[in-house]
């Protein structure tokens, strides 16, 4: 299966488990992977048959900008649910990064990172 690879989408949010965390907030990364069928493009070289990708970094943006949650992983969760939305991509990948993490003496990192794969309900069962 055919992906795209969509790197460095930054926006500034609320997420995290202390006060000072939601109220004054800090920077986020998210990468993502989507699986999906690029064939068609890559033989018509044409705009219309490939995915516009565009969407998927402004909904990112609009995410991290507007979510109160408190963990990370919530947050690549519901950002793997919502790319899950688009008809042709079947998996994510979804890398979310706190780039200044409030831990003592740290200057890292740190990561959660989740694969989804789109459910197929309500197929009939063959043979």
């Amino acid at each position: 299966m055919d992906s795209l690879h969509i790197a460095g989408i930054r926006a500034y949010g609320y997420i995290g488990v202390l006060p000072e965390e939601q109220t004054l907030g800090q920077w986020f990364e998210v990468d993502l992977t989507l699986w999906l069928d690029l064939s068609i493009a890559g033989k018509s070289d044409r705009l219309e048959d490939t995915h516009d990708y565009q969407i998927h970094v402004t909904v990112v943006q609009q995410l991290i900008q507007t979510a109160k949650f408190k963990l990370i992983e919530t947050l690549a969760e519901t950002i793997a649910h919502h790319l899950l939305k688009s008809d042709d991509i079947t998996q994510v990948r979804v890398r979310v990064i706190k780039l200044t993490p409030p831990i003592p003496h740290f200057n890292g990192t740190v990561a959660a990172e989740i694969t989804r794969s789109r459910t197929v309900k309500n197929l009939p069962v063959l043979g």
